[in-house]
This record gives C-alpha cells, structure tokens and sequence, in this order.
C-alpha cells in the first residue's frame, strides 16, 4: 500500500518486478560453509567433459605466482596428451605422481599461465595440508580417456 501512494504505477511496476527477480536469485542460491554459491543444474553437470588420464611428465614452474607444476597427461587416443599447471606442490613431488591416473576436465578453453599454456583442469580436492588429487580406484582397471559417468 506504501508504495502505491509513494510511486506512480509504470515505477511500481519496476519494483515488482525487481522483487521477483530478487526472489528468483534467492532460490537458485544454495549456502556453503564459505559462503554463497549459485545452485547448479544438472545441464551445467552434463556440458563437462571429465575423463581420466595417466600423468606422463612432470616439471617445476618457477614462473607460476603461486607454487606449481607443468604436468602433461595422457587422456587416450581420442583425446590425446594435454598439459596443465597443478598448484599441488604442498603434498607431491614430482617423482611421486608421474605414472598415476588423475582426472581432468577436457572441454574447458585454455588458460594462459604466465608462458605456459594450460589446456586441462586437473582435479583435486583441498585437504588441510594442500590439494589432494582425485584418482580412480587404484585396484579397478581403468583406460586413459575413460569418462566420467
């Protein structure tokens, strides 16, 4: 009733408007631990392409602001050898992770960093002590390129 003596009726209609969209956004907001994050729908899921591959190289990034590695991973035949800068140098050394699976997302653009190009995201989790890698089942078989599902 307040607004409909304060505002004429096109302004009124803006509010309301407004209103409903700031309701929208309440609902497709989900509350974490550090804060907001916009809820995800499973389409957003399904556009990811996240498929296993097998590190193959390993080298320090000097360059990189915050501590890395150059890794090279082998996603399989159809994907092929992709490289990625991996901050996981708190709980890994290089000699450490060459030769095991990780997972990855393939389809994303690639990133610039500092010389070197990323064209993967390898996936981790942040522990305590620094980024854990997400790795198959160490006693299940799996193929580089295998999607995950």
């Amino acid at each position: 009733a307040a607004i409909k003596k304060q505002f004429p009726p096109d302004i009124r209609g803006i509010f309301y408007y407004k209103f409903l969209y700031e309701i929208k956004l309440c609902y497709n907001v989900v509350k974490t631990g550090t804060g907001e994050k916009k809820m995800a729908v499973f389409d957003d899921f399904m556009k990811l392409d996240i498929r296993v591959g097998e590190i193959i190289d390993v080298q320090e990034f000097p360059e990189a602001r915050k501590p890395a590695y150059k890794v090279w991973v082998d996603f399989g035949e159809e994907i092929g050898v992709k490289k990625s800068s991996a901050q996981i140098t708190d709980l890994y050394k290089p000699e450490d992770i060459k030769g095991k699976q990780v997972l990855g997302v393939v389809n994303f653009p690639p990133r610039q960093i500092g010389a070197f190009m990323s064209e993967v995201l390898v996936l981790g989790v942040y522990g305590e002590k620094g980024v854990v890698l997400i790795q198959p089942d160490s006693g299940i078989n799996v193929k580089n390129g295998d999607k995950l599902g």
